[in-house]
């Protein structure tokens, strides 16, 4: 099986810097199932094309199979996998570019860190549902999607296409997100997992699709169809990306595939439960400038800019990715010169002092904190209460006791959390930083209660004491 990935970037050969791959060098990495090998077919200034070939082993395949693989007997070893791509391919691509897919791109950073015009080519790959599904499934995240069928047989067009397509795909995408839509979308368009599915997979899911899968438009059937017939490790990897979507009724449990039940009343999502919640404090102590710490993609800022309570609206966040999503999503440049009057938007870290936190009735840190190193929390503080010290913080973060209830959930909400506190964690912390500062604090629940551990999302509502009415 062969997958190809060509760039005209200027230089092209920055490629191989991204990947960490020479172009010189053919490389070869075992595989329990088979060997891939990474080679250049061409590689020059205006043009570079790295190929990912996989020759499969059906012997070493059929010993590494798990006791509920689909295949059986001569199946085993007589089988497409040899030539169609699969979720092996995926599996391949994911441990061969493991470094190009986190984003890191050494002395070609800048490069790694923004979109390159890329082509991505699949001779042969199983698409159950048909060149359309492709479409579905690629043409949100900006790809130009050429999926052609291939006949059963050229000699007899009679009988129709195959269940195979030649996928091609055209657009200007960062690498490292190319290669993590690629990762999810392979096993995806095949609709079958190849090894056996640990617990882990929501997690693997989570880190692959950061950044594209909660606001695509078909996240339910990717997830589905990665998950494969795993019910419980669905219902958790939905429920996840339910807090991180932009949906605001969205059905966290899906319809099992084989079997018709009742529809279920719809839940209104954890983060737009969020979004309200924060929303409704800052509207209740009356005020009219609002910062948005960690403001990600925008959801919440789009929100604030749509409330005409609040003349002054900001948002920062460390990643300049994510801010030009918020931009996009505000429609900053399409904006009448008065309501841009209104927002301002740009790039900072929180754990160093920055003169343009400050001044804002209110800030928000929503989601935020458990994304800071445990060793780096004293800083966010200082910059925060210490130094912008606005009349109001918003903070809230995931309440840990509640992650039992999550059917199947292994380890944190998120790859990229690097702690989640407990309720009495959380109340410790929120009083100390409150006494340190010269705050008070009162603290919420937000979402669906459970009367022993308490709500899925913990709130602190700190006041500033000098300056009680905001």
């Amino acid at each position: 099986m062969l997958l190809t990935v060509a760039t005209t970037h200027q230089p092209a050969t920055d490629l191989g810097f991204l990947l960490h791959k020479h172009p010189d060098r053919v490389q070869h990495f075992e595989q329990s199932f088979g060997t891939a090998t990474v080679f250049y077919p061409e590689a020059n200034d205006h043009k570079c094309t790295v190929a990912l070939m996989l020759d499969v082993d059906p012997v070493r395949l059929a010993r590494s199979r798990g006791k509920d693989s689909p295949d059986f007997s001569l199946a085993q070893y007589v089988n497409d996998r040899p030539y169609a791509a699969s979720s092996l391919l995926a599996v391949a691509l994911a441990k061969v570019f493991s470094t190009a897919r986190s984003g890191r791109g050494g002395s070609r950073q800048e490069v790694a860190d923004r979109p390159i015009p890329l082509e991505i080519t699949i001779p042969v790959l199983p698409c159950r549902g048909g060149p359309p599904i492709a479409h579905r499934l690629f043409e949100p995240l900006g790809w130009t999607v050429e999926a052609l069928p291939i006949p059963l047989d050229d000699a007899f067009p009679e009988w129709g296409s195959s269940r195979y397509v030649r996928l091609r795909l055209v657009g200007d995408v960062r690498l490292a997100d190319a290669l993590n839509q690629l990762h999810v979308l392979l096993p995806v368009l095949d609709e079958s997992k190849h090894y056996w599915q640990g617990p882990d997979e929501v997690d693997k899911l989570m880190h692959s699709g950061e950044g594209w899968l909660p606001t695509h438009p078909e996240r339910d059937l990717i997830t589905r169809r990665y998950l494969g017939r795993a019910g419980a490790l669905r219902r958790v990897a939905l429920a996840r990306l339910a807090e991180l979507g932009d949906d605001l009724a969205e059905v966290v449990d899906p319809v099992e595939d084989e079997e018709v039940r009742q529809p279920e009343e719809k839940r209104l999502p954890l983060n737009a439960q969020r979004h309200a919640a924060v929303l409704e404090v800052m509207l209740a102590a009356g005020a009219q400038s609002v910062i948005d710490l960690g403001c990600g993609s925008g959801q919440f800022l789009d929100r604030l800019m749509k409330t005409g309570a609040f003349t002054r609206v900001a948002g920062s966040d460390v990643s300049t990715r994510s801010l030009h999503h918020a931009a996009a999503r505000l429609r900053l440049e399409q904006m009448s010169e008065r309501q841009a009057e209104r927002i301002q938007v740009f790039q900072s870290a929180l754990t160093y002092e920055d003169d343009r936190f400050a001044g804002f009735d209110a800030a928000v840190l929503m989601e935020v904190v458990e994304h800071v190193d445990p060793s780096r929390l004293g800083a966010l503080e200082r910059v925060v209460w210490g130094a912008a010290r606005p009349g109001l913080v918003v903070v809230t973060t995931p309440n840990s006791d509640y992650n039992v209830l999550y059917e199947g959930l292994v380890g944190m909400r998120h790859p990229d959390h690097r702690f989640e506190w407990s309720r009495s964690e959380f109340t410790d912390w929120s009083e100390r930083v409150a006494e340190t500062h010269g705050y008070t604090v009162e603290r919420r629940g937000i979402g669906e209660v459970d009367e022993t551990l308490g709500a899925p999302t913990q709130m602190a509502i700190f006041t500033r004491q000098e300056s009680r009415d905001v």
